[in-house]
């Protein structure tokens, strides 16, 4: 089920931004062979690995002509390819755009990387923290006076890295749909952290955004647009920019009361109008506050834990988590009102699928043994 039924996709075993995209695919029906290295069969599956959902594996040795060659028969026969490797390295393995295009002309063929296919420091290594904080987006996190707050690896690796690459293969199939012809999408987490800022970038351009962080609107330095301790030492989140939100704020608080409150948009006045709602909001428990604001249009909730965000009820409501051998993760999303996406099966062990996966290409029983027996395969 899910509206990507049909599409067939191979997966280069990679981390973090390259199997997250996978798993979007997986998620909303795709099937995908992942190639994982033939010296990981054996490695057992982790049900926690829910990146890695959805998938069938083979094992194969990328060094191995005949392994590159039998990856090259899954390529004529799918849709797409996802690699996540530096620039250039899939070109000498054999596997880069060109070898693949020349099996497969229709072929989209992702590429996921933090720098791009080119520019300076297309070779350098690096990870999230590095490629947000080339695209300015980094800068823009984190309290007044402080180092700038990592987001954990949100906006470069999966938002910025995963989902934009599975929003360019979604968009490449449907072009190929209308031209015969496949291409390749190079989805670099610098460029994809940028368009995310892309309202932020939008809002410093109209002057209207200090450059000290902690300071703005959305970051922190607004009293009606953060978080606030409660009582039992937990906390709760406010967002109320609207007048007529802010106004419900003032009175759920009591601070209506004060004649003498200044304007909502008196910034030079947001860090005492903070200390006064940190103050209002250490006086009662994060339960107490549920009951005076959740469901209001004050635009709160609760600061909740994975166990606590999991039994919410409209987390459960919504089955916004879903389990799976015991363990409960995030469903598939966006919901479909037609072609319903279902949780895909879990993880996979390296090299689960290697016999399967080899008579799809309609290799004799004598033939997959003679690639195993010459490490082509595992």
């Amino acid at each position: 089920m899910g509206p990507l039924n049909g599409v067939k996709v191979v997966e280069l075993q990679g981390i973090g931004p390259g199997p997250f995209c996978g798993m979007m695919l997986a998620d909303m029906g795709a099937e995908i062979i992942r190639i994982d290295r033939a010296g990981a069969v054996g490695t057992p599956a982790s049900a926690t690995d829910f990146l890695a959902r959805g998938r069938k594996s083979i094992g194969v040795d990328l060094k191995n002509p005949d392994g590159v060659e039998t990856v090259l028969k899954l390529v004529e026969q799918a849709d797409v390819l996802i690699e996540g490797f530096r620039p250039g390295v899939t070109e000498r393995l054999g596997l880069g755009p060109e070898e693949c295009l020349a099996r497969n002309p229709r072929l989209v063929y992702g590429r996921m990387t933090g720098w791009g296919q080119h520019g300076t420091m297309a070779h350098a290594a690096g990870h999230d923290i590095n490629y947000i904080a080339l695209s300015g987006a980094l800068h823009a996190i984190g309290e007044k006076d402080r180092n700038p707050v990592p987001p954990l690896n949100l906006v470069g690796d999966f938002g910025g890295g995963g989902m934009l690459l599975a929003f360019g293969i979604a968009a490449a199939l449907y072009e190929v749909a209308q031209s015969g012809q496949g291409q390749v999408i190079d989805a670099a987490m610098t460029d994809g952290s940028a368009i995310l800022m892309n309202a932020v970038f939008g809002i410093m351009n109209s002057g209207r955004w200090a450059p000290e962080r902690g300071t703005n609107l959305l970051d922190g330095g607004a009293h009606f647009y953060g978080t606030y301790a409660t009582a039992d030492g937990k906390h709760v989140s406010i967002g109320s920019i609207e007048p007529q939100f802010y106004a419900l704020l003032l009175e759920k608080t009591g601070l209506d009361q004060d004649a003498d409150l200044p304007k909502q948009m008196s910034r030079e006045d947001w860090p005492m109008l903070h200390d006064k709602l940190a103050a209002i909001f250490t006086g009662k428990t994060r339960d107490e506050w549920d009951e005076i604001m959740l469901g209001t249009d004050i635009c709160y909730a609760p600061v909740l834990s994975f166990e606590e965000a999991v039994t919410h009820p409209h987390n459960q409501a919504r089955n916004t988590f879903i389990e799976q051998d015991g363990v409960k993760q995030a469903a598939p999303a966006p919901r479909f009102s037609r072609t319903v996406p279902e949780l895909p099966d879990a993880a996979v062990a390296p090299g689960a699928q290697t016999d399967d996966i080899l008579g799809t290409l309609g290799l004799s029983a004598q033939e997959i043994a003679d690639l195993k027996a010459s490490g082509a395969v595992a």
